[in-house]
């Protein structure tokens, strides 16, 4: 089965899940989503297949959140049109192997995901 990456070229945790796959010749297709951002409701199909809410998938620590949402109070569909306008808020890498979907950090859970 064909692994799907979200992935940030800028991101090292992102990166290091992509040479892991590449060394244990696990096939992947790369989404990189600051070239082709997620639209709302591919987001949505993530989300449900992570089974999780989008503010799971939110990063706090970006600086352009501290500066710009940090303290604000936004519904989740809210926030589902921020994230596809501002792709680098999105926790990543996201790994989606058919209708399951994992944040892919640590690398640990990524080895255990993909052997399931």
């Amino acid at each position: 089965m064909m692994i799907k990456v979200l992935h940030n070229g800028n991101c090292s945790k992102s990166n290091a899940v992509l040479e892991y796959l590449d060394e244990n010749g696990v096939q992947f297709e790369i989404i990189n989503i600051v070239e082709d951002p997620l639209s709302v409701l591919e987001l949505k199909t993530v989300l449900k297949k992570m089974n999780q809410s989008v503010f799971h998938i939110i990063r706090k620590e970006e600086k352009l959140y501290l500066e710009k949402f940090a303290g604000k109070d936004h519904s989740e569909e809210e926030w589902l049109q921020i994230l596809s306008e501002n792709p680098s808020l999105i926790q990543r890498p996201i790994i989606i192997k058919g209708s399951v979907a994992m944040l892919g950090r640590p690398l640990e859970n990524v080895k255990f995901f993909i052997e399931k």
